[in-house]
């Protein structure tokens, strides 16, 4: 139990005193590194010594311990006497590295690397993926990734990209980026395969804690109202997307009972306030209103399909990938029968990429079911 309770705090605490530590130090690798000693010491000391009444502050203590001894050694004195008077203990502990997780996102997010970079490296050193798994949502191996990930933070010290939450003038610009990067963070849960959980509530929760924090900063920008819409709409099914045995539940066999009314409620409301701030609709708007259609159905019988396939033609204009043209043959295959939903399904097969994606498999039969053919 204690071991568990230690684990968890370790989770919880790390992206947070890591990015305290990349703003203090300007630089990625001393910070990982130092941080990484810091919790190497904690496993060993809080067990014996008790856990300290702040995990967070205990570890960016010892981890700029850390980065001074090396920094010393490296000569680099000036930085370190900087460290040691570093300190903000007129503001709240919490403020504080809630603070430097927001710079952190937005430095990871910087226009001058290019979208793959900055999603890569938000993943790795803000959510702290494992290079696994961030290898994984790329489709790479972890060497590219790892190689693609040197190079990121290289740029951002050698271009001298500061730690800071962009002003209102460049806000805008910078904000689909750092709404694609949170998507990809709660969609890494819902496609987890590590880990003991098919679904990992922890980065669904902070996916939706930053994207609140985000719209806190951004008042009033749709697509960040949508974007947290769209993950409330989706969670608020979490509960019963497995059965007892962890086994994936498909949503029209899903026991709706178990869904969240009270994200349901609070997603659609934001959703309805998006579409009140009459601004162009994009990609995560688009995704809120589907999700939202799904959500706010009392059966799957009573689902307006209808509507999913005329938002999954606007959703095409942004995103035309194949796993949206794949949820639009889905769409089409129920609200225009089957055979037309095989239609479709049958022109994506030139697609080498479409025919290794399981959904491919799973949406065509689920429609030669449907069809009554085998």
């Amino acid at each position: 139990m204690a071991d568990d309770r230690l684990t968890a705090i370790v989770k919880t605490e790390t992206p947070r005193v890591r990015a305290r530590l990349i703003r203090e130090l300007r630089d990625f690798d001393l910070a990982e590194d130092s941080l990484q000693e810091a919790l190497l010491r904690a496993v060993k000391s809080w067990p014996v010594d008790g856990i300290p009444e702040s995990p967070a502050a205990w570890l960016t203590t010892v981890a700029k311990r850390c980065a001074i001894d090396v920094l010393r050694r490296e000569q680099v004195h000036h930085r370190a006497v900087g460290l040691l008077s570093a300190g903000e203990e007129d503001r709240d502990e919490l403020d504080v590295f809630n603070d430097d997780l927001m710079r952190l996102i937005f430095t990871c997010c910087h226009p001058s690397l290019n979208l793959e970079a900055q999603i890569a490296l938000t993943l790795r050193t803000v959510v702290d993926m494992s290079l696994a798994q961030v290898a994984r949502a790329f489709l790479v191996s972890e060497k590219t990734m790892e190689q693609r990930l040197v190079r990121a933070k290289r740029k951002i010290k050698q271009a001298g990209i500061p730690y800071t939450v962009p002003g209102s003038r460049d806000l805008p610009r910078r904000l689909q980026g750092v709404l694609t990067v949170f998507y990809l963070v709660f969609n890494e849960d819902y496609s987890a395969t590590a880990g003991d959980a098919l679904i990992r509530f922890e980065l669904c929760q902070i996916a939706i804690q930053m994207t609140r924090q985000l719209n806190r900063l951004v008042r009033g920008r749709a697509e960040a109202l949508s974007l947290l819409s769209l993950m409330l709409l989706q969670h608020s099914r979490s509960t019963a997307r497995v059965d007892a045995a962890g086994k994936l539940v498909l949503l029209e066999d899903q026991d709706r009972g178990l869904w969240d009314r009270g994200a349901i409620i609070e997603g659609t409301m934001l959703l309805e306030k998006a579409l009140l701030a009459r601004q162009p609709p994009g990609p995560f708007q688009l995704q809120g209103a589907i999700a939202a259609v799904h959500a706010n159905a009392a059966s799957p019988a009573a689902t307006d399909w209808q509507e999913i396939r005329a938002l999954y033609d606007g959703l095409l204009k942004f995103q035309d990938t194949p796993v949206v043209r794949l949820n639009r043959a889905v769409a089409i295959g129920m609200a225009d029968g089957a055979d037309a939903g095989l239609e479709v399904l049958e022109l994506m097969n030139a697609s080498r990429a479409m025919m290794r994606h399981h959904l491919f498999h799973s949406a065509k039969a689920g429609l030669l079911l449907r069809s009554g053919r085998n």
